[in-house]
């Protein structure tokens, strides 16, 4: 079939809602070429996608209204445009066939990127993802891998209600064969996409929809800053790869330590400031293989640690951490590992906020853990 490209620019922004994406922050990428500009997260990754397509002919995009809509938040925006309709194309609503369909791919030599529309739709997938990717290089004696990227749209602060907002990392990393990578930044975004892309092992690659067009605090009050004010979005528009499985020590701090990922990385650094405590925040940005040996030193470094996640607590990848800090720095602690999190409901609309694990949580932790007074943990 001949590449073509029939539809205009009108048809490509037809029915897109405001609330959905940033309409004056069309992606930007740069697929040849060196040099350094201001990025927000959806141009970040829009533009390690691209730079991988024209540089491998392996590598392919696809997903519900990825091609021709270049996807709900504008991630794959014209890709298809630059790089054909038989890389860059539309699936049908399947999760499960486009994972699937990436599975196969993968096993024949391509390196197929699937976006999953929100995360709250992975599900259908799951069983594609647990049972035929996560095992696909030890059932075939390394004869076969899954050199695929599934990423997708999670958490909240966007007002999605209880389909649109869910945390659900947890359920991926307790499956071996699975790496797991949750940016917080443009620049790490863009990194770890290409490294994830690059892998021969599957990659779910879940994106903080809440930081796409600014990094948020927790104050949802306040205006929202732009990325563009911040070192984090400045971001090479050649090729260039973070390591996966390497923390980022986000603040230095003598008294408590904070473990967090995604959006909660700069609600924890707006928490550190408001409780006034000298706390060291690390951005995780890998949960699977997680660099537990930056964790460990830290712990044993301040002597106490906070772990904040959206997700809720009951099973939430923050027992996880807790579990593995207390292993290795038992004798280190000083007092007892405290957990922020979100509820164990479904995440509400009309109280988002009530859900949202704020600024206010993690310095009442902060606070509670520094000074030995239990106030319920940032419960």
């Amino acid at each position: 079939m001949a590449e073509q490209s029939t539809f205009t620019e009108a048809d490509r922004t037809d029915g897109v809602e405001p609330d959905m994406v940033d309409q004056n922050a069309a992606p930007a990428s740069e697929a040849i070429g060196s040099g350094v500009q201001p990025m927000n997260m959806i141009q970040a990754l829009n533009s390690a996608i691209d730079v991988k397509m024209a540089e491998d002919p392996d590598v392919l995009s696809f997903g519900e209204d990825a091609g021709y809509f270049g996807g709900v938040f504008r991630v794959t925006d014209k890709l298809q445009q630059k790089h054909g309709l038989t890389r860059s194309f539309d699936a049908p609503i399947s999760e499960c066939g486009i994972v699937a369909a990436a599975i196969g791919m993968g096993a024949y030599g391509l390196r197929p990127v699937v976006e999953i529309q929100f995360a709250d739709y992975i599900y259908p997938a799951y069983d594609q993802i647990v049972s035929e990717a996560a095992k696909m290089r030890y059932r075939s004696g390394g004869q076969f891998t899954s050199p695929i990227t599934i990423r997708s749209p999670y958490g909240g602060g966007i007002f999605g209600g209880q389909t649109h907002s869910q945390s659900p990392e947890s359920l991926f990393t307790h499956i071996a064969g699975l790496k797991v990578v949750i940016p917080s930044n443009p620049y790490d975004a863009k990194g770890l996409l290409t490294a994830a892309i690059e892998d021969d092992d599957p990659v779910v690659f879940f994106e903080p929809k809440r930081l796409y067009n600014g990094p948020f605090d927790g104050w949802h009050e306040k205006p929202v800053s732009p990325w563009k004010a911040q070192d984090l979005a400045q971001v090479p528009t050649g090729k260039y790869v973070e390591p996966i499985g390497k923390a980022r020590v986000m603040r230095e701090g003598a008294d408590v330590t904070i473990l967090a990922y995604g959006t909660m990385v700069w609600v924890a650094l707006a928490g550190a400031e408001h409780a006034g405590v000298d706390a060291e925040v690390i951005d995780l940005r890998t949960l699977v293989p997680l660099d537990i040996e930056t964790i460990e030193a830290s712990v044993k470094k301040t002597g106490r640690c906070v772990i904040v996640h959206e997700a809720p607590k009951t099973s939430g990848f923050g027992g996880e951490l807790s579990a593995l800090v207390q292993e290795r720095c038992f004798y280190s602690l000083e007092a007892p590992i405290a957990r922020v999190t979100g509820w164990d409901t479904p995440y509400p609309h009309a109280f988002e906020w009530e859900y949202f694990p704020g600024p206010q949580r993690v310095a009442d932790a902060l606070k509670s853990v520094v000074t030995g007074q239990a106030t319920g943990m940032g419960r």
